[in-house]
């Protein structure tokens, strides 16, 4: 995929969605094919960090303990001691952090409780503190480095269906930006799929409430008329010759009947037509016998 391509899709999904009375998001949507996600093998689960924010605001929840405490209440959206993990006993209290917050961050010395108390939920969720996008802190991490990062990046996962959903940015978004982010996110997934560019079987992007276009489908269409325009010249042109050919064919069929059956009928009326003449010349013989005795008479 090149930046043209993506340029243009990007201005015809903006001049063919509807307006609304809010900001709607710019989604790609990368539909994959000859994958099987019931294969853990094949099933895309990473985190991709984009050049921009996707416009997106993401919430961030710090699991810590109190050597990070004070770092992670001046930047995270929500901060989680250890001493506090438990009267998180309850599974629904757990499910609604869980609903909270995009990212969970953890300091690494109390990862075990936190697997303990929260991974029941969390895991299947993908909600876990993860080391792939940086979420497992030393007690001196900097926080606020790591916060910044998350805040542009994008959690990519196959689990349900064979394609990836992403928010790239909004419609009044600077488009060099969102142009930048999808072709991020479409290089980073390419690279993670078995057969890379063989495993896409369309990339497509929409407004929120709007149609989804796929890219270069229009591009494909157009070559598509291109082609049939010059076929149909070409089939008109035979069309023609073929038409002049039938006629030609109808123009000679007839003639060569006759022809044909011409030679069948003479042959028939030979022996008819000998006949007649024999009977004629008969008659033309008969009135000359006929006279010489009278001559003679006479």
């Amino acid at each position: 995929m090149d930046k043209a391509l993506a340029a243009k899709t990007l201005k015809t999904v903006k001049e063919n969605s509807p307006k609304r009375n809010f900001r709607q998001s710019i989604d790609l949507i990368i539909n994959l094919k000859d994958i099987d996600i019931k294969k853990q093998e094949q099933q895309l689960n990473t985190f991709i960090t984009l050049h921009y924010s996707s416009g997106k605001k993401v919430s961030v929840c710090a699991l810590v303990g109190p050597e990070l405490e004070k770092a992670a209440k001046e930047v995270c959206d929500e901060v989680i001691l250890a001493e506090s993990f438990a009267r998180y006993k309850d599974k629904k209290e757990i499910k609604k952090l869980a609903n909270k917050h995009d990212f969970f961050i953890a300091q690494a010395n109390i990862m075990p409780q936190i697997a303990t108390i929260f991974g029941r939920v969390f895991g299947p969720r993908g909600k876990m503190p993860n080391p792939k996008m940086g979420g497992i802190l030393a007690p001196n991490a900097n926080i606020r480095l790591l916060y910044e990062k998350l805040g542009k990046t994008v959690k990519i996962a196959t689990k349900n269906e064979p394609a990836v959903k992403c928010m790239v940015g909004k419609e009044d978004s600077n488009e060099e930006e969102v142009i930048d982010n999808i072709l991020t996110i479409y290089n980073s997934v390419i690279h993670s799929l078995p057969n890379e560019k063989h495993n896409v079987k369309n990339v497509m992007l929409k407004l929120t409430m709007g149609p989804a276009f796929a890219m270069g489908e229009e591009s494909k269409e157009q070559e598509d008329e291109g082609t049939r325009t010059r076929s149909g010249a070409n089939s008109v042109g035979k069309g023609k010759k073929g038409k002049a050919g039938k006629k030609e064919t109808k123009k000679a069929g007839p003639i060569g009947e006759k022809q044909e059956s011409k030679p069948e009928e003479s042959a028939e009326e030979k022996p008819k037509q000998e006949s007649k003449e024999n009977k004629a010349k008969e008659k033309t013989r008969k009135p000359k016998k006929s006279k010489e005795p009278k001559k003679e008479g006479e």
